[in-house]
């Protein structure tokens, strides 16, 4: 299993401040938390893309082309790229280009964004939304297939006979899709042989395998290979349970009761967040063996090739960030691959399965 690490680059006041960050210590500190998850040998550092005030994030291939030059071999994501209120064209090219200075490290991750900011900023009309998702999602995939495109749209003028560039390094540029709770979605991609991150938030995991199944039979149906599912959750590791969710707990609070103001949810309490904690729960906070414990026990259900955490939901104080990073990598992921029989030609044998997906 391939393990990873997402940030939308949060900058929220850290419990007992009313302070941020300035943006470009925010930035300095991601650097360093992607630097240590590369030396420490995660698999994945995954940057998403939002336009809001509390996250530094809506250039996500700038951040991390600036991680590229920091970095070895961990691999580098979108998660996500908001494409509906993007050009394919142009997230083509910027990550072909951090593919290029990476040495082959890039890989997209689409979807639809959970925030809907982008799409008036950059002038689209939210009627067309799901439209919107699929048209460039088409143009997208075509745009890793062939580097001279012939290609007509409802929503951007029409491309004749153009060549495409830079040309990444790879041969086909990853590709993945982000999905919530929608079938249509996961059926959709696996239809088109696209691998699948799941996003888990809320609930309990096993309402999502039906997801899984539908992901599934979408690659069947159409006479595919059926392409890799990742896990993507919200979560947080200290050297002991009481510590993680004295460290979390508040910025989790901060984070979800803002977005719970603007969408009608209720306030989270201290209850509630310790049972999402439970290991039928989403929320994957804990001590390195309960971590351990639960991504297993949601691979018996999913069986999924990777698994990525998002550690900073809310402002976490930078050198606790970095210690769950330290025991992410130094005693969940060796028990996660020890247990699994991940090795290295897992890993090549994966990464050809997504460059032919």
């Amino acid at each position: 299993m391939e393990l990873g690490i997402y940030t939308f680059v949060e900058n929220t006041p850290i419990a007992g401040s009313n302070d941020t960050l300035h943006p470009a210590e925010r930035v300095e500190n991601l650097l360093e938390e992607a630097q240590l998850a590369d030396e420490l040998g995660l698999d994945i550092f995954a940057v998403g893309e939002h336009h809001r005030e509390e996250y530094v994030a809506s250039a996500p291939s700038v951040l991390l082309a600036a991680i590229a030059a920091r970095t070895k071999q961990i691999k580098l994501s979108s998660a996500v790229t908001v494409l509906g209120s993007e050009d394919p064209v142009r997230v083509y090219q910027q990550f072909a280009t951090l593919d290029l200075l990476s040495k082959g490290r890039a890989e997209i991750m689409v979807g639809r964004g959970s925030f809907i900011e982008s799409f008036p900023l950059f002038g689209y009309n939210l009627n067309d939304y799901e439209e919107l998702f699929s048209e460039k999602l088409e143009l997208l995939m075509q745009l890793r297939e062939n580097e001279i495109i012939n290609w007509q749209g409802k929503h951007r003028p029409a491309i004749n006979n153009r060549g495409i560039y830079p040309q990444p390094l790879q041969e086909k540029l990853p590709v993945w899709r982000a999905v919530g709770g929608t079938p249509q979605s996961a059926y959709h991609a696996g239809a088109n042989g696209i691998p699948m991150a799941l996003a888990i938030i809320g609930g309990y995991p096993e309402q999502f395998k039906p997801m899984a199944e539908v992901h599934r039979r979408g690659a069947v149906d159409h006479n595919r290979k059926v392409p890799p599912i990742s896990i993507n959750s919200h979560g947080f590791i200290a050297d002991s349970a009481e510590e993680a969710v004295d460290i979390s707990f508040p910025a989790f609070k901060f984070t979800m009761d803002k977005i719970g103001r603007e969408r009608g949810w209720p306030p989270m309490s201290r209850p509630q967040f310790e049972a999402s904690i439970q290991l039928r729960g989403a929320n994957i906070v804990g001590s390195p063996q309960q971590i351990i414990e639960k991504i297993l026990y949601q691979h018996k259900i999913f069986g999924h090739s990777r698994f990525m955490l998002q550690m900073s939901v809310g402002s976490i104080p930078h050198h606790k960030l970095l210690r769950s990073i330290e025991l992410f990598a130094t005693k969940v992921a060796p028990a996660i691959r020890a247990e699994l029989g991940t090795s290295k030609e897992n890993e090549i044998d994966d990464k050809e399965e997504l460059q032919n997906s």
